[in-house]
């Protein structure tokens, strides 16, 4: 059997699609799965346990210079590509126009069909031709967790029952990430590494600066060293902002993504905002803080154990205008002693 996942973008929501992909080869063995995704991504979906071939796309790119000659040559190549396989599911994941697109260029194997959303969940995108072109389209709870979502519209297409409990299939491997980051807590006789992922791609999830520079000194005083990753010039400044004049902090260079999933992989945990980071962390099943300055960390945010008893080691923390320190360091406690 062979499967398509179209999922382009974003870091998050390409990060929340792995859990169905790991359902999908747990639930069908020898299933070959290929996934169409957006060349920046491309990095962290061949860490993906179970995705046998990676399809690069640039439709962002693309967009940008629609007719030009270079980008004709680009989609000609990106749809030999693409067409090379015939699949006997294409599963939409993103509900969208462009990901409609890509599922309706994809050939089918006989009998094979195209699956996607019949309708919106609550406060999650989705436009009308996702719908129209799928061959089957699959119905979803309105009030759903994004990661639930795509389990359940891959669950109901292949026909099997959701499994109890989740994995992303995530692979880091830790003895390749930079030296200086893997060694910088044993070498100053630390407890561990705390990233703190201040950056996101909205002004509005930001965490203030003061708080992020309270927070380090604490977790340095805590015996934790302070790694600052970053993904901008401006993401860079504040990062050299948070780590100044604390005694265990680094600023790590910037990483491709496969790189920083190695880099987060050493760490001893992760506190950050609503950000494709974050979603990492939860991802490689480290313990980990999330912040919202809005309430939607039950859409995105890290779902609790599969088992009621189990620990919790993974949570989100809210509050408006945004949580406190106090609050945040009692959830790091929390997450770190579960």
């Amino acid at each position: 059997m062979k499967i398509l996942i179209v999922k382009l973008s974003s870091l998050g929501d390409v990060v929340h699609a792995m859990a169905a992909v790991q359902d999908i080869v747990r639930e069908r063995p020898g299933v070959q799965i290929d996934w169409v995704v957006e060349r920046g991504f491309v990095p962290l979906v061949r860490r993906c346990k179970g995705v046998h071939r990676v399809i690069a796309c640039d439709l962002r790119q693309w967009r940008k210079t629609l007719f030009s000659a270079a980008t004709r040559h680009a989609w000609a190549l990106f749809k030999a590509e693409l067409q090379q396989e015939r699949y006997d599911a294409v599963l939409d994941l993103q509900g969208l126009t462009k990901s409609a697109l890509v599922s309706w260029l994809a050939h089918l194997a006989p009998q094979g069909k195209r699956y996607g959303m019949a309708n919106q969940t609550e406060g999650s995108s989705f436009e009308a031709p996702a719908r129209w072109v799928a061959d089957v389209a699959i119905t979803l709870p309105a009030h759903s967790h994004a990661v639930t979502r795509a389990r359940l519209l891959c669950a109901k297409a292949l026909r099997y029952e959701l499994p109890f409990d989740m994995h992303f299939g995530l692979l880091a491997h830790v003895n390749q990430a930079p030296a200086a980051i893997k060694n910088i807590a044993f070498k100053r006789g630390l407890r561990g590494m705390v990233a703190l992922v201040h950056g996101t791609s909205r002004a509005d999830k930001e965490w203030p600066l003061a708080c992020w520079r309270e927070l380090a000194q604490r977790l340095n005083v805590a015996g934790f060293g302070v790694a600052l990753p970053h993904g901008s010039s401006a993401e860079e400044q504040v990062a050299q902002t948070i780590a100044h004049d604390l005694e265990h902090a680094q600023v790590w260079p910037r990483l491709a993504l496969d790189g920083l999933t190695d880099a987060l992989a050493t760490c001893t945990g992760v506190i950050g905002v609503d950000s494709g980071l974050s979603h990492m962390a939860v991802a490689l099943a480290l313990p980990h803080v999330q912040i919202y300055n809005f309430d939607t960390a039950w859409r995105t945010g890290p779902l609790p154990p599969a088992e009621p008893d189990a620990p919790m080691f993974q949570a989100a923390v809210f509050a408006q205008p945004c949580p406190s320190v106090d609050a945040v360091w009692q959830a790091w406690q929390a997450v770190l002693n579960a």
